[in-house]
């Protein structure tokens, strides 16, 4: 039975990745998937490959810090798919740096993208999901995938930090106001742990420009002591993620965060 059947979802960041991952997932489910994202061969790419697969993607082009083009999908998504069910926001930026060092600009955009992205997503969406949340049991489901650095800080990287923290409140605040006012909607947060993705994989590279290859081996090797299971996440662990808190099976699971990380917070 498909988790999702008939649901509709928009995944911003969704060309490469955790979002990649996760559209594919959703549509494997049976929703049919809106992919975002500014990456447009990539993300172009994904949405062909769901629909060769036999699922029902369309890709648009977003900005997600960008109110008028939060209006845009939206509209769009509707007229193609009928309605809003699910919202992933994935899309988001990790540039780091000494605080000190830091201009106000980047910082501004972390938090643009990071944070008001979020706010901008779950501002557009709620309305319409709130139009077919009574044909589901779970509702409509609104996901933030952020990271574990929402939880703990860590050196040169304050904005990135600031502003998963600041997600993973909103989203506690969002599902209670959507509860509190009858609106059928879920609200909650992902946060990985170090996750085996192009992100971590430029770092890498960078590492190695360096430091070496040594350096990014013994980088490599350090997120990997820092996970009890003992190996990087893949993007799929997100996934399956996603889909459980997309789907009915978690209609009872609001405000709360999935942690999905192999362990590396229960130290």
């Amino acid at each position: 039975m498909n988790r999702v059947d008939g649901k509709v979802a928009i995944v911003t960041g969704g060309a490469r990745g955790l979002g990649a991952a996760s559209a594919k997932r959703l549509a494997e489910g049976g929703a049919q998937v809106v992919l975002t994202d500014l990456r447009e061969d990539l993300g172009a790419q994904t949405a062909a490959e769901i629909n060769d697969a036999g699922g029902r993607a369309i890709f648009l082009t977003q900005d997600s810090s960008s109110e008028e083009q939060w209006i845009e999908v939206v509209a769009k998504t509707k007229e193609h798919f009928g309605g809003v069910d699910i919202l992933l926001n994935n899309a988001g930026i990790g540039p780091g740096g000494r605080i000190d060092k830091m201009e106000l600009k980047d910082w501004r955009h972390v938090m643009g993208v990071n944070v008001e992205g979020v706010f901008l997503g779950m501002k557009h969406c709620i309305p319409p999901m709130r139009e077919r949340a009574s044909q589901w049991e779970g509702g409509g489901s609104i996901i933030n995938i952020f990271s574990i650095m929402g939880f703990i800080g860590s050196p040169g990287m304050t904005a990135y930090c600031t502003s998963k923290g600041a997600v993973r409140l909103a989203s506690k605040s969002a599902a209670l106001e959507c509860a509190k006012l009858g609106f059928n909607i879920r609200v909650n947060s992902i946060h990985p742990g170090y996750m085996e993705t192009e992100g971590l994989q430029s770092a890498m590279r960078a590492m190695a420009r360096t430091g070496g290859e040594e350096a990014e081996e013994a980088a490599r090797q350090e997120m990997i002591n820092d996970t009890p299971i003992g190996r990087l996440g893949k993007p799929r662990d997100i996934a399956n993620g996603v889909l459980f808190l997309a789907s009915d099976d978690s209609s009872f699971i609001t405000g709360t965060e999935l942690v999905i990380d192999g362990g590396a917070l229960a130290q």
